[in-house]
């Protein structure tokens, strides 16, 4: 039986490793506990481990969070400006208009002009208090706030998916190892049949029953099988380094999985999943969110072209001419209340930047709704596809069953011939290849189902197992 799917997954694994490493190096000792520690994990606990320690979600939380900071202070828009400010100044010439005024008033009734008072230091300082209270209000604030809240809503499809995503990746990595592990296990096994037919032999040969040749056969064969094993092992051991990297499990500490490629046989329907669940996709729900804001974003540069906007201001300004004074009772309120309607008409020209920019809003609309589209037949041919290949692998399963019993029974028949003398021990190679080559058929068949049913579950955003 030919296997198809185990070079897949040590494709992806090898992948992965590739493309961590570089960080394993790179971890500080901070953090790390003794080697000999070891964490036993079953799937949904490293689904949950990973969800509390994994960096890339730990850095999505902190977007989301401002997102929703945002949205939840989305009023502020609405607040008015307040500024309080207040200068003093010295000026380098004095100006005395009280004395120039007497000195006119003088003249033109003919008498003297009284002598100018003396100009005191006090006399060039000035100073000056302001107050100002100013509030701005378009239309375009109102769906300036929605906007905000369709962001938010964004950045939770985003983190959702995010979490979806590492869940799918942390589920199919730990099927993966274990489709390894039992792998190794097989091979492992198969060790220890060749030691003990290498004993076997041993035995024979001292009693005259086979000739050197067989014996010396049957020695390298299980010599030949020592190092493939070790490296296995040591491959195995590097998975699992990495995979604990991924859950975010402290340096040093020893990863061992409990659990067995063992899916859940479910009755699909194609028609009815596209019906009910082809528009939950990730992919489509963010699409379809990215379409509202941009929707919305066309609407406020509407607004900022065919709406005016209020500005309504108030300013209370104290001004003290003489610091030497009382300044509670020598003041004087240069402020004002005013009211001011602003209608920018240059964005009502179609050549101009609002309007430009609003068409390349519509473009990129009509460019979404367009993606939007061939994401849902894309989607809907996903789903078709990817249930035919869940049928194609229970089919594959049920078939495999019945190969191993076929094989199983082909070995111990050989063995049972080979220790009588009437086979070569390579026939007995032969048939304990074919038997694990079956049983591995079979548990890669039982990933292959398991694989597809999660990428179907995240397609179709529901559990379909529970």
């Amino acid at each position: 039986m030919k296997i198809l799917g185990r070079g897949k997954v040590v494709v992806f694994l090898l992948v992965m490793t590739t493309t961590v490493t570089g960080f394993l190096f790179s971890q500080s000792d901070e953090g790390k506990v003794d080697a000999d520690k070891v964490m036993n994990l079953t799937v949904e606990q490293a689904v949950d481990y990973a969800n509390q320690n994994s960096k890339t979600l730990k850095s999505s939380a902190i977007d989301l969070e401002m997102k929703r900071r945002a949205n939840s202070f989305k009023w502020n828009q609405l607040l008015p400006a307040v500024n309080v400010t207040g200068t003093i100044s010295r000026s380098n010439e004095k100006v005395d208009t009280s004395a120039a005024m007497m000195e006119g008033i003088a003249g033109m009734l003919g008498r003297p002009a009284p002598a100018p008072a003396e100009i005191t230091e006090s006399d060039h300082w000035m100073v000056v208090g302001n107050v100002g209270i100013s509030w701005n209000f378009s239309f375009a604030l109102i769906d300036g706030m929605r906007l905000i809240k369709k962001q938010y809503e964004a950045g939770q499809i985003t983190w959702d998916q995010t979490v979806r995503q590492n869940e799918l990746q942390i589920r199919k990595l730990f099927y993966g190892l274990l489709l390894q592990q039992e792998s190794l296990n097989l091979q492992k096994k198969s060790l220890e049949n060749a030691r003990l037919r290498a004993e076997q032999a041993r035995v024979n040969y001292r009693n005259g029953l086979i000739p050197e040749l067989t014996l010396l056969q049957s020695q390298v064969a299980y010599e030949n099988a020592r190092p493939n094993i070790l490296k296995q092992e040591q491959a195995l051991n590097q998975q699992l380094d990495l995979f604990g990297f991924m859950l975010g499990v402290p340096a040093g500490t020893k990863i061992s999985l409990e659990g067995e490629i063992n899916p859940s046989f479910v009755d699909l329907n194609p028609e009815e999943l596209i019906s009910l669940y082809a528009q939950n996709h990730p992919d489509i729900l963010s699409l379809q969110k990215n379409l509202e804001i941009l929707n919305l974003n066309l609407s406020i540069q509407n607004m900022q072209a065919y709406a005016p906007a209020l500005q309504l201001s108030w300013g209370f300004q104290p001004v003290v001419s003489d610091i030497s004074s009382n300044w509670i009772d020598t003041y004087m309120d240069n402020g004002a209340f005013s009211a001011t309607l602003a209608w920018n008409l240059t964005n009502l020209l179609p050549f101009s930047t609002n309007r430009q920019s609003a068409r390349d809003t519509k473009d990129n609309i009509r460019k979404l709704e367009l993606s939007l589209e061939t994401l849902i037949e894309k989607t809907e041919l996903d789903i078709r596809t990817q249930v035919d290949a869940l049928a194609q692998s229970q089919a594959a399963i049920e078939a495999s069953a019945g190969n191993i019993q076929l094989a199983q029974r082909s070995y111990d028949m050989t063995l049972v011939a080979y220790r009588n003398g009437t086979v070569e021990l390579l026939d007995v190679r032969d048939a304990e290849n074919q038997l694990n080559q079956a049983k591995l058929g079979l548990v890669n068949e039982k990933f292959n189902y398991l694989s597809g049913l999660l990428d179907l579950e995240y397609t179709l955003n529901t559990k379909l197992v529970d």
